[in-house]
């Protein structure tokens, strides 16, 4: 794997509520990468109304790497579980993971009206998996198979701040598992890497939307946020000694590498 390694997570390329629209306005943000890690949520590979152009602007994201000498390594993610790989990834001798973020939850995305009304579905695949308690290629497994059973069939119609508030607060549970989880994920997140990775000293995850870092329990999370309104979006990358995280800048429109916020040396 060529340094250095930067990652990013959830573009949802070509989601209504996406702020990338030119995929060419992220060649900045890629510039310089050896290897780029798209860490879950790159495509809309289970949008329905949106996936023919989802592909597109995932071919337009692959001419770009290309064209920067970039190396490209895509892990699945809730709603694009069709990539191949485990769904995670360690660096550093296993003292990094990085996954998408979904297998944290025992049911994914709970905050999805599909999960909130597909219970029986949900628990019928964890007795699937039975092995998913202690395994983490079958936990992953297990997350890929919850979002192909229970795929999002309602979208949003723009990307609008206030119809995104409304549309995250109808039903009020959903507003009420969003809150959980973004409040939860440091826990979520140090329990999952006791549970399956007991070596990891740092998590990188995406999926909760909610840029930021964590410590609980002596183990550092990392979200790095998303490109869906109303973010933001934030950057991982490792060198090779020193993992560092900032926030993306998207200063007229041009997504870029922002000011480092954290960096923790581990060599």
């Amino acid at each position: 794997m060529r340094l250095p390694v930067r990652i990013l997570s959830d573009l949802h390329l070509g989601h209504k509520a996406s702020r990338i629209n030119d995929v060419e306005r992220l060649r900045p943000l890629l510039y310089g990468g050896g290897t780029i890690i798209f860490n879950g949520d790159t495509w809309e590979e289970l949008g329905g109304p949106w996936r023919e152009k989802s592909g597109e602007m995932l071919g337009e994201l692959r001419r770009i790497l290309g064209e920067e000498d970039c190396d490209a390594v895509f892990i699945p993610g809730n709603h694009d579980p069709g990539w191949d790989g485990s769904g995670y990834m360690e660096l550093a001798e296993g003292r990094i993971v990085l996954t998408h973020g979904d297998a944290l939850l025992r049911n994914g995305a709970p905050w999805k009206r599909e999960m909130l009304a597909g219970g029986d579905i949900v628990d019928a695949l964890w007795e699937k998996f039975p092995s998913a308690a202690t395994d983490v290629d079958v936990r992953l497994e297990l997350a890929r198979e919850i979002a192909r059973s229970l795929p999002a069939s309602h979208h949003p119609n723009n990307k609008g701040l206030f119809t995104r508030a409304l549309d995250a607060a109808f039903p009020p549970q959903r507003a009420l598992e969003m809150i959980s989880a973004w409040l939860g994920q440091g826990q979520l997140g140090a329990d999952f890497c006791e549970t399956y990775f007991p070596k990891a000293e740092i998590l990188v995850v995406g999926h909760f939307h909610c840029r930021g870092t964590r410590k609980v329990g002596g183990r550092t999370v990392i979200n790095t946020g998303s490109f869906v309104v109303p973010g933001p979006a934030g950057w991982v990358e490792w060198d090779g000694a020193t993992l560092s995280t900032g926030r993306v800048s998207e200063s007229g429109g041009i997504f870029q590498q922002g000011q480092q916020k954290a960096s923790w040396k581990l060599f």
